[in-house]
């Protein structure tokens, strides 16, 4: 609904009012429209309530985060012009970037006919004010900058001290100026950590939790990434962790942070929470971002995808069948709907006719698990010094230390040595990926295990539901 100012001969005003929580009781909203009405009164200006716009307790560094002061630009809009005038208490009030105050005011004063009056800075009308104006803003701007600077000074330093600059993590409290354990809490974590090193996805976890009427310190139902950041905090295991530079986006590194130990009481052992470690980071580097937290584990899981899209097919809410999880997300047109034991019988069999009676080599790009045994490691090692005698010689020929017929003596030797590493090399891959493929074939195997193996050799299966059929891709 637009707002019109009722019909007067007097100026129309508009007054906005901003309060951050830092503060002090005299720039209170109250105190600032008292000084305002009182401005406005003085001199024959109107001021309705319903140009009267407040924002409370927030910044005034970025425009964009203040519903208010974009309210009060929404309506200065509108025609006919319906107020002449914006009132503050002062320039600061308006904004404390100078970028931000000078495309507003510049559209309320050019392009609006609109003035903009700080209350208690009598900077006068005339071509010096300008320049005082621009000096005004210049220095709260400053301010505005110093201040966060001293803050975030202040929260390192706490943080290097091993002190909390927030609210208490979900499994602790607050008593005393120091995180202690929450007793209905604490033990949530702590299951969360023992469930997640059994081999429970995470997003089963977050399921098992909610179910027993826990919720998040926020009042919210768990999920995956909920558990994943408990799973995550090193607070859990008796430290605290800032980033001064800033939030860091989820499932991202920042070299500034810092972890420093604390004086509060872990809830798990360090032990476990690098245990955790190390199995997040090998889940997250084996599946796609979805395939990590749903679902049990399987033979085929991460690898199948939808001949339509490319995205995964991750196990639907029974977890007997797959379905492309863009699908499910209304992101992909095509339903690739299929029964996990159909799939994984008939891939295992598709497999074997592949192999059968071929002595194939695999390649494996680093990315992929490592069927890599001390032997494989010490072959690669012994190879790598092969070659760089090999260049060693080399240059010893052209810089004239060695004659033609040494450096073709030495170079017959070491290529044959470099000739049988290499036969015992792909002797061993060989035998590394018929081991790979027994364990995918044995069922008494564990499924992560089988899907370990699996991906050593298999790159994806993309699996086409218009022909129910599928295809293998081989690191070959």
């Amino acid at each position: 609904m637009t707002k019109t100012a009722p019909a007067s001969n007097r100026r129309v005003a508009a007054a906005y009012i901003r309060v951050s929580t830092d503060d002090q009781l005299e720039y209170s909203p109250d105190s600032q429209l008292a000084k305002i009405r009182s401005y406005a009164d003085a001199n024959d200006m109107e001021l309705p309530e319903s140009f009267i716009f407040m924002d409370e307790g927030i910044s005034g560094r970025t425009a964009d985060k203040r519903p208010a002061f974009q309210a009060l630009i929404g309506t200065a809009k509108c025609r006919p012009r319906p107020f002449d005038v914006v009132l503050l208490w002062k320039f600061s009030r308006f904004a404390r970037s100078r970028e931000d105050s000078i495309v507003y005011k510049s559209m309320l004063r050019k392009q609006l006919g609109i003035e903009v009056i700080s209350v208690s800075e009598n900077i006068g009308d005339d071509k010096l004010s300008v320049l005082i104006e621009a000096m005004i803003e210049a220095m709260d701007e400053y301010y505005s900058i110093n201040l966060a600077e001293e803050v975030r000074r202040g929260m390192t330093q706490r943080a290097e001290q091993g002190k909390y600059n927030t609210y208490a993590p979900f499994g602790y409290r607050i008593e005393r100026g120091q995180y202690v354990p929450d007793t209905a809490a604490a033990p949530v974590v702590r299951k969360i950590f023992a469930d997640y090193l059994a081999g429970i996805p995470l997003l089963r976890i977050a399921r098992e939790v909610s179910a027993m009427g826990v919720c998040t310190r926020f009042g919210n139902a768990f999920d995956s990434r909920q558990v994943e950041y408990i799973l995550r905090n090193p607070v859990y295991i008796g430290k605290v962790r800032f980033t001064p530079t800033g939030r860091v986006p989820r499932g991202q590194h920042n070299p500034d942070t810092l972890t420093v130990d604390s004086r509060h009481e872990p809830l798990v052992d360090l032990s476990v929470y690098q245990a955790v470690q190390r199995r997040l980071d090998e889940q997250k580097r084996l599946y796609a971002p979805y395939s990590r937290t749903a679902g049990s584990a399987f033979l085929l899981k991460g690898l199948v995808k939808c001949s339509a899209c490319g995205g995964t097919l991750t196990q639907a809410v029974r977890g007997e069948s797959l379905q492309c999880h863009n699908y499910a997300k209304g992101r992909c047109t095509v339903s690739h709907s299929v029964r996990i034991s159909l799939l994984t019988s008939a891939v295992l069999e598709q497999i074997e006719r592949d192999f059968a009676g071929q002595e194939v080599t695999i390649t494996v790009p680093d990315q992929t698990p490592s069927r890599s045994t001390p032997e494989d490691d010490l072959l690669s090692h012994q190879l790598a010094r092969e070659w760089g005698k090999l260049r060693r010689i080399r240059m010893a020929y052209e810089s004239g230390i060695d004659t033609l017929a040494e450096y073709q003596a030495g170079k017959a030797r070491i290529t044959a040595q470099i000739e049988q590493l290499e036969r015992e090399m792909q002797h061993a891959e060989r035998a590394a990926l018929a081991q790979a493929r027994k364990t995918v074939q044995d069922r008494s195997a564990c499924a992560e295990e089988q899907n370990i193996a699996l991906r050593s050799f298999v790159r994806k299966i993309v699996f086409d539901r218009t022909h129910n059929s599928f295809s293998i891709q081989y690191y070959i």
